[in-house]
């Protein structure tokens, strides 16, 4: 397929994505069409490796968003990777020129803990 013109593009998480090839797979099973290779591969992908609902991990991005030291592209990799210690978090902040406080990281995980349950 040849994508001539990207007409939006979004953040998602990996739990929204497996969503919404769920759902494609669905209507294509439905409608009797094949699924290609790489369609299942990255369905299996995205089964294999989110660990909350899309609901849950759109929830959480919000949540995150609110924060101020937080970016869009942050809060999807942190609502994708779940990570559970203050290193963790520490690790997906390496780039940025700003450190965060241990009582920034542990609100972070508070929400992170909290979307899991």
């Amino acid at each position: 397929m040849i994508v001539k013109e990207v007409l939006n593009e979004e953040l998602l998480t990996l739990a929204e994505v497996k969503d919404k090839l769920t759902a494609i797979a669905e209507e294509r099973r439905e409608k009797g069409i094949e699924v290609s290779y790489s369609f299942r591969k990255a369905l299996n992908h995205a089964e294999q490796f989110s660990r909350i609902s899309g609901v849950k991990s759109r929830e959480l991005v919000n949540k995150l968003l609110e924060l101020e030291k937080m970016k869009p592209v942050i809060a999807v990799r942190i609502a994708d990777i779940l990570p559970q210690s203050r290193d963790e978090l520490r690790s997906i902040y390496a780039k940025e020129k700003y450190t965060l406080s241990n009582e920034e990281l542990d609100q972070i995980l508070d929400y992170v803990f909290a979307a899991m349950e």
